[in-house]
């Protein structure tokens, strides 16, 4: 691989790191997880809130007719679940009211909730760490998504769980996003591989390299924000990809997609253009917080428009450290119908 002699990929903030230990709460933090889990939930509701209302709220004192169909069908298209997606929800809660024959709204709604929950439950799946060997995770997505947050709040999250963590400043072009990466990684306590301008490709090839050699349970590969639009930059993203495999055989282990959740419909065209380039082994949706897009998720659950339905390792709420949770179809569900 052709590497940047003028700009060598140096290590902007290197820590002493404790050896890994199994990827587990530490003592006396079962119970603060679990609050901060309470605590999200309800941020999670508060978030979906315009789209819980609009839905929840058809079932106060409805009568279970065709009325009530069309606008359950209505409401969840206002709230960018799509029509495939839309058309599969109603379909199974038709088939549900007739075989338990419900009469009651409120049972229709509960009805909803255990449909949506399926619906959903393609997308729900554990991020895993291996207890021995590196794995390195890519990361991409479009500017703003919120990338370069997402991954010092994953760093915590790991090193929370006892991983040693390592991370690779892939926007080599930017230096905010560098700076921004450096103070997360000095913030977790965790190193970072960077370089002042250059091939972002030749910082992931190092970062990788210097990730196996000291044992790290992860390397985490940011890169600079993109349209799919933009072919020369996706082409790019490609490249990164085959030089991580140069330096690990088995690497990329994970391709994750950062989207944002309010951008609605648009996230299934991010979707389809990065999984066509990369491969993509999972997604993180960010800014659920305040937005009427919920639906969206449905769609990609729904595996229309081109799109697999990629399982959906995190959602985001906030912008604190906890604020990133992993995916669970129950909760999200409850979440769309204001529960």
């Amino acid at each position: 691989m052709s590497r940047a002699a003028s700009h060598p990929a140096t290590e902007l903030d290197q820590t002493k790191q404790a050896a890994p230990q199994p990827l587990t709460a530490k003592p006396g933090q079962a119970e603060s997880l679990q609050e901060s889990r309470q605590s999200w939930f309800a941020r999670l509701r508060q978030g979906l809130s315009r789209t819980g209302s609009s839905i929840g709220a058809l079932f106060v004192g409805a009568k279970i007719d065709e009325d009530l169909f069309e606008e359950l069908e209505t409401a969840l298209l206002m709230a960018d679940a799509g029509i495939e997606a839309t058309t599969q929800i109603l379909k199974n809660l038709r088939n549900k009211v007739k075989k338990d024959r419900l009469k009651e709204a409120m049972q229709v709604k509960e009805a909803l909730r255990e449909v949506l929950t399926e619906h959903l439950k393609p997308l729900e799946k554990t991020f895993m760490l291996p207890e021995d060997g590196t794995s390195v995770v890519m990361i991409a997505g479009v500017n703003g998504a919120g990338k370069t947050t997402t991954i010092g709040k994953l760093a915590n999250h790991f090193q929370s769980g006892g991983a040693k963590v390592l991370l690779a400043a892939g926007d080599t072009f930017r230096a905010a996003a560098r700076e921004q990466l450096v103070e997360w990684g000095a913030r977790n306590n965790v190193a970072v591989i960077a370089q002042n301008g250059g091939d972002p490709a030749a910082v992931a090839f190092d970062a990788v390299n210097a990730g196996k050699a000291r044992a790290c349970n992860v390397v985490m590969v940011d890169t600079a924000g993109r349209l799919p639009t933009q072919l020369h930059l996706m082409d790019e993203l490609k490249k990164i990809k085959r030089v991580v495999t140069k330096a690990d055989a088995e690497a990329p282990h994970e391709v994750l997609l950062v989207v944002d959740g309010n951008t609605g419909q648009n996230v299934i065209s991010q979707i389809r253009a990065f999984d066509a380039a990369l491969g993509l082994t999972g997604l993180i949706v960010t800014k659920l917080d305040g937005t009427a897009k919920g639906g969206t998720l449905a769609a990609v659950a729904a595996g229309c428009q081109g799109v697999r339905p990629i399982p959906v390792y995190w959602i985001g709420v906030g912008e604190s450290l906890y604020d990133l949770q992993t995916f669970n179809a129950a909760e999200f569900a409850s979440a769309l119908l204001g529960e």
